[in-house]
């Protein structure tokens, strides 16, 4: 009789414990499902208006773009990320204007031929090039690079006074290792610009045609981006061909540079702000559990795009997409009846264009104490594709874990992962800045691309997302967090 009475018992605590689990289940799948493709496309849209002028970090458009998600985020109920109870974190930001699409034209080339280029076909103007017109012999300079410790020297026995550059981006050396790592501060555009400048360089062509804020402004420095096909046709005529150039001066750290015996005119017409300033946008949701609220989950996606240089540059999918899939996932997490137990943090970064701006500041004047948090998530470029990648997730399996199973339970979208690897060069990404401060950083990309990637142009609009997969990222967001918030077997240190 007593052992009757004791499996009753335990079969009914199995029962409610199912009929929780049910229940629990369906009210987070309600918000799960409230989740629509059409509200990001619309918060898309709406970021990548011309009111907001590209979202050139340290503008009035990026300020506005900026206090916007600070309104959603106060409508959706997701507090402000700040002690002083705002949602913004200043910085300091200089930034430009460019106010024409500039030009470039070639005035003596092959049989003395004249030729403009086209704007944006063949170049894009300088993002911080000063105002102003600069012609004269063309000389490529390989990387622009003298690092007499390294035995290397693009502008050793080569006279560049008054001459307009050639120059390539990056450095010559290719390994990540501990040799890159002495590459590193040649690898910076201000560098570049700057040490052009110091030796004489009346402006600069610099090859890849992408609209870049990360440069310097230069008084008198004028420059424009130009396509490969352009620096090809420069040298044409020279026994020479660009795609070989780079690869050679890789292979073999030497440096090639040379004069090419032809001219070019650049000309710009900017205006430089240098006392701006630039702001994170930073929302917080407590935790719902006494003991794991202590700790945080940071979300973060860079706000700011490359703004106006020419033409509006509307930064659709870099990256309007991660901010919104950021904004849905925190809407759905405010509204969810089923609270995280963990404390969540998002931050939509300011000047990631300009420099990395925003994250820099973020670690160095940290919202939650660094031995605190459990880790930080990035998303960038999220919004064209069919499935997903998570990066570091092989490295740290209890935090890719979750979303890994929600994935396969509801979303059943391709998930792929990756181990940690140092970079040794430059950081490149917002995640970038916290795993080297220090945190542990997964980073959520898109995988098999549906649409052409405009990266850094004019045509990156709304026309190059793929509505779905940022819906299922913002989904996958929220279901993955939920369950990584109330994981007690994981601890921030």
């Amino acid at each position: 009789m007593m052992i009757t009475k004791r499996l009753s018992l335990i079969l009914l605590c199995l029962f409610a414990l199912n009929v929780y689990s049910q229940d629990h289940e369906k009210t987070i799948l309600k918000t799960f499902h409230s989740i629509s493709s059409h509200d990001l496309l619309n918060d898309a849209a709406e970021l990548t208006l011309p009111k907001y002028g590209g979202r050139l970090s340290g503008s009035p458009g990026y300020q506005a773009a900026a206090q916007w998600v600070a309104d959603q985020l106060k409508q959706a109920g997701v507090k402000p990320g700040l002690n002083d109870g705002s949602y913004l974190q200043y910085f300091p930001n200089a930034y430009s204007d460019v106010l024409t699409p500039g030009s470039v034209t070639l005035l003596a080339g092959k049989n003395n031929a004249k030729k403009d280029y086209k704007f944006p076909d063949d170049y894009f103007p300088g993002s911080n090039s000063a105002t102003g017109t600069v012609f004269g012999e063309i000389v490529y300079v390989g990387f622009g690079i003298s690092a007499p410790e390294l035995g290397y020297d693009d502008y050793k026995d080569i006279d560049i006074k008054g001459k307009i550059l050639l120059m390539e981006t990056g450095v010559p050396y290719t390994g990540n290792d501990s040799i890159l790592q002495k590459w590193e501060k040649y690898s910076y555009h201000r560098y570049k610009f700057q040490r052009a400048k110091e030796l004489g360089a009346a402006g600069l062509l610099y090859v890849g045609k992408v609209a870049n804020p990360n440069t310097s402004y230069l008084e008198g420095f004028v420059y424009a981006h130009i396509s490969e096909q352009v620096a090809e046709e420069l040298l044409d005529g020279t026994n020479k061909k660009y795609a070989e150039l780079s690869s050679a001066i890789k292979k073999s750290l030497q440096p090639n540079s040379f004069t090419l015996n032809k001219k070019v005119q650049i000309s710009a017409k900017t205006k430089h702000f240098p006392d701006s300033r630039s702001c994170n946008v930073v929302g917080i949701i407590e935790g719902s559990d006494p003991k794991l609220k202590a700790e945080a989950i940071i979300l973060g996606a860079h706000l700011d795009a490359v703004g106006s240089p020419g033409c509006l540059f509307p930064g659709a999918l870099d990256n309007g997409s991660g901010s919104v899939d950021i904004l849905a996932a925190a809407r759905a997490l405010a509204a969810s009846e089923v609270k995280p137990a963990r404390t969540v943090i998002f931050v939509f970064f300011g000047g990631e264009e300009c420099g990395l701006y925003g994250s820099k500041k973020c670690v160095e004047s940290p919202v939650w104490p660094k031995e605190k948090v459990l880790c930080m998530i990035n998303l960038d470029m999220v919004g064209n594709g069919t499935g997903f990648h998570l990066s570091n997730g092989k490295s740290y399996p209890d935090l890719f874990r979750p979303f890994a199973e929600k994935n396969k339970k509801y979303l059943h979208r391709e998930l792929n992962s990756s181990e940690y690897r140092i970079n040794y060069g430059r950081p490149r990404t917002d995640a970038a800045v916290f795993d080297k401060a220090g945190y542990r950083t997964l980073s959520l990309w898109t995988s098999g691309t549906v649409k052409t990637v405009y990266y850094h142009h004019p045509l990156d609009n709304t026309d190059a997302l793929t509505p779905e997969i940022m819906e299922d990222a913002a989904k996958l967001l929220y279901l993955g967090i939920l369950d990584l918030a109330s994981d007690e077997t994981i601890s921030a240190r």
